[in-house]
């Protein structure tokens, strides 16, 4: 998959902060002299950590990638309020707990914001923050708020499912003014880690604001695993493309089944398949989708269908020809 003519694979970036998402594709795409870029997972300018990008053929697969659960950690100051809920924003809000409030949080362990915490774990509705990429119209929510149209935002941000599977306090220090609580967060797509810190925020009546963001998993990628955008051009400049890791890594998650020549051949025309000619796999009990894979490369995204009685698999997308 790190053909240096023709580069394919993924590449795991440890983003800077101050960065933006496009700009790190726009470095993958000078480095490697490519065009095809994308990437897994906008983070905001403010936030670092694991972005996964593809490129070469490996954009094939990246819809098949969009769901996957991600873990954050992130430090949230709790006596102010911003309009994007991050460092970037104004401050809209100011509410520091005085002297004899911090001594009685330090002497209960801060059991109210411990508790807000909890509460903040059970969300199943969340409300995009107006300062977000969230498209509108065609138009993102962050180009609206700051086109002053809040009657737009007002009508048409909507809260949407998200899935937090969990909310773990690191630590909880104090400022000369406020407190900060490091918290790591496990989620499904689409969670905005700013909005957990601004609701837990309102709820205390302290107000929060992210300070600090980091993303340190998606999906099977760790952040450990992750390089820098200098390190990557080094690396890049001397030959060694061996931070490209090959695209079966990203679609562990669905299941395989191994083919035979003839299959493999039919496949990559993109005909059907009847279920029969695939060993190990039960009518009965059929995954939405499957990896169709011969001698270790994928030959295509196959789903189950049923014509005349009969089942095939059909092809989802062939990754061959």
């Amino acid at each position: 998959m790190n053909d240096k003519a023709n580069p394919s694979g993924i590449i795991l970036l440890d983003k800077g902060r101050g960065l933006t998402s496009m700009s790190c594709d726009v470095a993958v795409r000078k480095t490697l002299s490519t065009r095809k870029v994308g990437h897994l997972g906008t983070l905001d300018p403010f936030a670092t950590g694991l972005l996964p990008v593809f490129t070469g053929d490996a954009l094939k697969v990246l819809r098949y990638c969009e769901d996957y659960d991600k873990r954050y950690v992130c430090t949230a100051r709790f006596g102010i309020a911003t309009d994007t809920f991050d460092c970037d924003g104004n401050i809209t809000d100011e509410n520091f707990p005085d002297e004899k409030t911090m001594s009685e949080l330090i002497a209960t362990d801060y059991a109210m914001v411990r508790k807000a915490f909890e509460q903040a774990a059970l969300t199943v509705l969340q409300m995009p923050p107006r300062f977000s990429a969230k498209k509108i119209g065609g138009r993102k929510a962050y180009e609206l708020a700051r086109a002053g149209k809040d009657d737009i935002l007002d009508k048409e941000l909507k809260p949407h499912p998200v899935k937090i599977h969990s909310i773990d306090i690191h630590s909880i220090t104090p400022q000369d003014r406020g407190f900060d609580v490091e918290f790591e967060v496990h989620c499904s797509k689409g969670t905005y880690i700013r909005t957990i810190a601004d609701d837990v925020g309102r709820k205390t009546g302290f107000f929060a604001t992210a300070m600090e963001l980091r993303r340190i998993t998606e999906g099977p990628f760790d952040i450990k695993d992750a390089v820098t955008e200098d390190k990557m051009k080094e690396m890049a400049q001397a030959g060694d493309l061996s931070f490209i890791i090959d695209v079966a890594r990203a679609l562990e998650h669905i299941p395989a089944v191994d083919i035979d020549e003839r299959t493999a051949d039919d496949m990559s025309h993109g005909r059907k398949v009847p279920l029969s000619r695939i060993g190990g796999l039960s009518e009965e009990s059929l995954e939405p989708r499957y990896r169709a894979v011969r001698n270790g490369r994928l030959i295509a995204m196959v789903v189950p269908a049923e014509e005349d009685g009969i089942k095939y698999l059909k092809c989802e997308r062939v990754f061959v020809s």
